[in-house]
């Protein structure tokens, strides 16, 4: 499948969530959790799902809750990021931030809410139980401590500070790398792939998580609010720690070309079918949003 044909996939069945709650009580919150689900974005991560599924001999549509879940998850941080008490961010992906337009509180809870429902949407999936299982507990260990909220931590308590290189490394791989390595690992799961497939899932993931940052830092320097769909500059001014700031332009790029090598050659330690891939680390490497 194309790029396109995969968005269509995953926008389609995202479209179906949560619409039973329509005419309950708690559909205010149901309608917050849709307004970011469905507000756009690349959906990169249900696609690596589907795509590693594919390429580990796995159902794809089998494996499309799983798909679906991560998406909520990814969403849910997003909600979280832009809240007053962490980013404090009005515009995401061109539209007015969750907090902005239903309040601090149902944002909150619609990030919960999501959180929660994309364990539920892999556990109620046709899956056999024991992929059920693999796939949320990657998803939880992406999402937890060591995880996406533990680089959050980390990132909190490096404000204010220079880092080294290293020190960001440590909070960017889990803040935005675990989540990415844990979408390619996940679809191997949902197919019962090996363990030599889930090592080599695992260090594409984690080498187009890096690319995937330090290109979001160069972002904020060099794009528009136009084209990236959320303001620009914001790091600058809150003298947040990037790797624009550490390696310049240019090193950046190296580093991004690199990665992004890295990323391509390690598939075929496990894979024969990977011009998507490829083809979806070289487009993530050069992206302008």
């Amino acid at each position: 499948m194309t790029a396109g044909e995969y968005k269509k996939l995953i926008d389609g069945a995202l479209e179906t969530c949560f619409k039973p709650f329509a005419a309950m009580p708690q559909e205010g919150l149901a309608e917050a959790m849709r307004y970011s689900l469905l507000a756009g974005g690349k959906r990169i991560r249900p696609m690596l799902v589907l795509e590693f599924c594919r390429i580990s001999g796995g159902d794809i549509n089998a494996a499309l809750p799983v798909a679906c879940a991560i998406e909520m998850l990814h969403t849910y941080s997003l909600i979280h990021d832009d809240l007053p008490c962490m980013d404090n961010d009005s515009l995401r992906r061109g539209k007015p931030t969750s907090h902005v337009v239903y309040g601090e509180c149902t944002a909150t809870l619609a990030g919960d809410a999501l959180q929660a429902e994309a364990f539920g949407a892999i556990l109620r999936s046709a899956l056999p139980a024991e992929r059920r299982a693999d796939c949320a507990e990657l998803l939880a260990g992406a999402a937890g401590l060591d995880g996406m909220c533990g680089g959050q931590y980390l990132d909190m308590l490096g404000e204010g500070k220079k880092l080294t290189e290293q020190e960001l490394t440590e909070i960017n791989s889990r803040k935005t790398g675990a989540l990415l390595v844990a979408a390619c690992q996940m679809g191997v799961a949902a197919a019962g792939g090996s363990e030599r497939m889930l090592a080599a899932a695992g260090h594409y993931g984690a080498s187009i998580g890096m690319a995937f940052q330090i290109r979001d830092d160069m972002l904020d320097v060099l794009s528009t609010d136009q084209e990236l769909g959320k303001p620009v500059g914001s790091d600058a001014q809150e003298n947040k720690n990037t790797y624009m700031a550490l390696l310049g332009a240019e090193g950046c790029t190296e580093t991004i070309e690199k990665l992004t090598d890295f990323a391509k050659n390690v598939l075929s330690e496990a894979f024969e079918d990977t011009a998507f891939l490829c083809d979806l680390a070289d487009s993530l490497a050069q992206r302008k949003s």
